[in-house]
């Protein structure tokens, strides 16, 4: 057995204060290969022209998966508890933005 899970099979799961903290982002891009999607996070700022990539997520396909179904179950749960979140206008980001690239 892992030293990492007790036997009820929780996992024991540390947060460093430096990760807890977070990392702002407006605009993710995601790219994928047949084994992996890749996720950047970036925060752009109007008026700007440069941004950079200021987190990157790898995940195999599987988690992608699930990632996508937690994610619309929790904004699921929070619209019930808010109320709809308005999905505003913006401009298109040029398709040539940020990095591209195959693993």
């Amino acid at each position: 057995m892992e030293e990492n899970q007790n036997q009820d099979g929780q996992i024991n799961i540390e947060l460093d204060q430096e990760i807890a903290e977070g990392t702002y982002s407006n605009l993710a891009i995601i790219n994928h290969s047949m084994s992996e999607f890749i996720v950047d996070f970036i925060n752009i700022m109007p008026g700007v022209p440069k941004a950079k990539v200021k987190s990157r997520i790898i995940l195999t396909p599987q988690h992608a998966k699930r990632l996508t179904q937690a994610l619309a179950d929790n904004v699921r749960k929070f619209e019930q508890q808010h109320g709809e979140i308005k999905d505003y206008e913006q401009p298109p980001i040029p398709m040539n933005f940020g990095p591209t690239g195959q693993a």
